[in-house]
This record gives C-alpha cells, sequence and structure tokens, in this order.
C-alpha cells in the first residue's frame, strides 16, 4: 500500500522546535518565476513589506538553488525531495508509475505529512498544473498530478473558467490562446480578483478558516501563487509603486560569445511586445522590469493577507512557515528575458523559513542550499522523522545557527549539468564542454574561465558525475 507501513516504521523520533507543543501545522507558500529580488534580499526599491517580516522573524537563505530552471521539474524536487527529470512532466510522469505501481514510489512531502495525521490541502499552483489535475483545460479530476497526496487540491478558476485559463490569465477574464495575441504586460484598474491569484488567495483563506477550526489534526496547506509568471499583469495600484522609480542597471547585459545554455527567450518574446525588444531598447526593458516588480509587490500583498489570517487565528505560535520561489527569471542578464539557462539568475531564488523558536531570528544565511532540502527540513523541524528515501539535507543545523556550512548545490537542465559551489559555477554540457564562472569577482560571469582553471573543473565535474550521473 504505497510503501505506508515500511515508511512509517522508517520514520525515527527526532527533537523539535516544537516538543512541548501539538505536532505544528505547515504553510507552504509558493510563488512562481520569483528571483531574490526582494528588499529583504537587498533590492531596496522593491516594496515587499510582507514578506520581509516573514524573513526578518526567520530565516532567509540567500543562496538557495532550484535543481531545475522550469517550473514543473522544480516542483518536482520540492514536493518529492529528490533530484528528477527536466521538463514540465516530471509529475506526471511520476503519477504514471503509481498508476502503474503505488509500491514502487516513495510518498510525496505532503503525502508524508498526511501518512503521519496530517490534513493536506493545496490551493493554486503548488504541482506544475494549478489544481493539480491533466486534460485539456488541466481539470480532468481522472488525470491528477499527485495521487495520494492531497485530501483536496484546488483551483478557483471564476471568469478564467479552468486552471488553463488561470495559469496565463490576465484581468477580468482574459485566457491565453494565441499568446502573440496577448500583452506582455498589463496594469488595470481594479481589486486582487481582478487577476487569478486574487481568487486563489481567497480560496486559500477560506481553507484555512475550516483548517483552523478543526483542532483535531495539524495541516498542511500549500497556496501556489502564479505572479510573476508571464504575462506581467497585475492591479493598477501596485504598478504606482514603480512610476518614475529609478531602476539599477541590468549587471553583464551582454550575449555569451562562447558555447553556452543561452536561449532566444522564447517563451518571452511569443507575448505581443508592440514590436518592441528589450535587449535592443532600454524604456522598454525598464517597462518590462516594473511590471515585472509590480507582479512582485502583488503577490507580496497576497502573502500578507494570508499571513493576517494566521495570526487571526492565533496560529502563528505553532506553525511553520515556508515561502519559495520555483526558480529565478532572467531580466536582461545575458540578455535573457526568462529562465531556462543554467545561468545563476535561472537557478537562484528565494526561500524563508519562519518557526517560533527559530535561533538567531532573522539574521540570513549565506550558506549554499537546494530546494531538494526543504523536505527533509520541515519532516525534522516538525518532529515527524527523516525519510530515508531523499536526496536533500535537513537545513535544522543552518536555521539554528545560519553561519553554519551548507554544501554544492547542483542543478539540470535542457542537455546540461551544473554545480554551484561557494565561490564557482560549473555548467557542464553533453558533449563534455565546460563553461567555468567565478560568481564571487566583479566580472567573473561574464567570462568562461575553465580553460584558464583546468584543475577546478576536474573537481567540479567529478562532484556532477557523482551526483547527477547521466
Amino acid at each position: 500500500m504505497y510503501r505506508l507501513i515500511i515508511a512509517l516504521l522508517s520514520v525515527v523520533p527526532v527533537l523539535s522546535a516544537f516538543a512541548e507543543l501539538d505536532r505544528p501545522n505547515v504553510l507552504l507558500i509558493c510563488v512562481d518565476d520569483l528571483r531574490p529580488e526582494l528588499n529583504c534580499f537587498g533590492a531596496d526599491y522593491i516594496k515587499s513589506p510582507h514578506i520581509d517580516g516573514l524573513a526578518a522573524n526567520g530565516r532567509a537563505f540567500h543562496r538557495h538553488y532550484v535543481q531545475a530552471p522550469t517550473c514543473g521539474a522544480s516542483r518536482y524536487t520540492l514536493l518529492t525531495g529528490l533530484y528528477g527529470s527536466y521538463g514540465n512532466e516530471a509529475l506526471f510522469s511520476r503519477a504514471g508509475m503509481i498508476k502503474k505501481d503505488p509500491d514502487s514510489v516513495d510518498p510525496s512531502m505532503p503525502a508524508y505529512f498526511r501518512q503521519n495525521g496530517y490534513t493536506t490541502v493545496s490551493v493554486g499552483k503548488v504541482s506544475h498544473h494549478p489544481g493539480g489535475r491533466g486534460g485539456p483545460d488541466w481539470d480532468d479530476e481522472a488525470v491528477p498530478e499527485m495521487p495520494l497526496s492531497w485530501d483536496r487540491h484546488l483551483l478557483p478558476a471564476g471568469e478564467w473558467q479552468h486552471p488553463r485559463g488561470s495559469m496565463h490569465g490576465l484581468a477580468h477574464g482574459e485566457i491565453r490562446e494565441n499568446a502573440k495575441e496577448m500583452d506582455v504586460f498589463q496594469s488595470e484598474e481594479g481589486g486582487d480578483e481582478i487577476y487569478p491569484d486574487g481568487l486563489i488567495v481567497d480560496e486559500a483563506i477560506s481553507q484555512l478558516d475550516d483548517l483552523a477550526a478543526d483542532d483535531s489534526k495539524p495541516f498542511f496547506l500549500a497556496v501556489g501563487i502564479i505572479r510573476p509568471h508571464l504575462p506581467f499583469g497585475a492591479p493598477a495600484r501596485y504598478m504606482e509603486s514603480y512610476e518614475g522609480v529609478k531602476l539599477p542597471q541590468v549587471p553583464h547585459p551582454e550575449k555569451p560569445s562562447w558555447e553556452s545554455t543561452w536561449h532566444k527567450s522564447g517563451e518571452f518574446m511569443k507575448y505581443n511586445r508592440w514590436g518592441r525588444n528589450p535587449n535592443a531598447d532600454a524604456e522598454f526593458s525598464e517597462d518590462v522590469r516594473r511590471h515585472y516588480a509590480a507582479c512582485v509587490t502583488y503577490a507580496d500583498e497576497l502573502v500578507g493577507r494570508m499571513l493576517a489570517r494566521l495570526d487571526e487565528h492565533k496560529l502563528r505560535d505553532n506553525t511553520i512557515i515556508v515561502l519559495w520561489g520555483d526558480h529565478g527569471w532572467h531580466l536582461g542578464e545575458h540578455a535573457l528575458w526568462g529562465k531556462h539557462a543554467l545561468f545563476e539568475e535561472s537557478l537562484r531564488s528565494p526561500l524563508i523559513v519562519s518557526y517560533p523558536g527559530i535561533k538567531k531570528r532573522g539574521e540570513p544565511s549565506y550558506s549554499v542550499v537546494e530546494t531538494i532540502d526543504i523536505f527533509p527540513t520541515l519532516v525534522e523541524v516538525a518532529g515527524l522523522g527523516t525519510p530515508d528515501y531523499v536526496d536533500g539535507s535537513s537545513l535544522l543545523p543552518i536555521l539554528e545557527n545560519p553561519e553554519s556550512p551548507g554544501r554544492l548545490a547542483f542543478s539540470y537542465g535542457k542537455g546540461a549539468r551544473t554545480v554551484r559551489s561557494e565561490t564557482h559555477r560549473l555548467i557542464l554540457h553533453g558533449s563534455g564542454y565546460s563553461e567555468l564562472y567565478d560568481q564571487n569577482s566583479p566580472g567573473g560571469v561574464s567570462q568562461n574561465f575553465a580553460e584558464a582553471h583546468p584543475k577546478l573543473v576536474a573537481e567540479l565535474v567529478k562532484e556532477i558525475e557523482a551526483r547527477l550521473p547521466k
């Protein structure tokens, strides 16, 4: 039975920050395409007061790296604690394996909490498809993305008709059918509910109310906010914060002249851009960046609404809160607008963990950590034991002391693998060609140092082959 008995017997009790309390609740907030462009991560022109407050009450991980620069593959690693394949169908492939042989697949993170007596609820984009279903409009009950994981997996579509419509929806029910006919950014007057995320968070708050009313079981509530995913649409009041604000210069905006994972930014360029290209049009580049920033502030406000309701129910003192960005996003660095590359901007995303009793509250960590570390961290902090099948390692030592060391971070894309150390990033192509960047020196990401440092390249290639064999 889906390894239920084996999994439960393998749980080893551990000390928990909640040892004298009931089992803690978990609130997991996933934000799509969120690069660490937040005030609490050093972007002082960004208005993100609610996320900043969460960081001030927990631990912000400034060197958190995802395993894959695409939504589906990155969420696979979050929800399973395992390295996986590259592509947006990773979780559906796993679901197919469960359908054929449930005993061949280890429990996901929400399934693990569910086995340990939690009510598990997902709202919005937590797995790749908002609402967690397949089919032409992503609403087919017979095609679950994560079998056996959720008690409820929800997506209120409203005017957008179905989850597919919500995923790329603009104001007042506009659905993407032909991206060329949909504006790449938009700012419309109205309340939060004129874009899909307003409905998602309304439903999340409703679920939180229901979960708070049932004190017989702890809950694992995961909420997936779609913005700032393309197209960049947010209510106009969030754009007002950025009118006339001077943006910092885009660092290393040149396209690499050597073999790399650079691409043509097709996901961005396919939208209606009014014939403009941000790589050649500085004014348009700033327009794009301002609309991205507005989406970040919109998402921040929605996070704030959820945290406020958690406080209204007086649940903050018994809840582990995690905010996670599913990958980074280029805003002109390396002449890229999007993700899907293996540069730092695609792979680095914000991670914040907060819970009562955390040591050295508010002090950030600059240790290198990975998304696959979140699953083992949550179960250890909650005192549920550590599953023996995950690839990640618990971050509890860093939660107790932000200066505790991290480890190497590994990621993968289409035809290439990469490793991030404290100082360097090595990208290894399938052909054997390598890119080496010095992440700590001025200009170190604007030049490939591989030929100049063959010994370091060999050492890092060895680490990749050991951790991510072909």
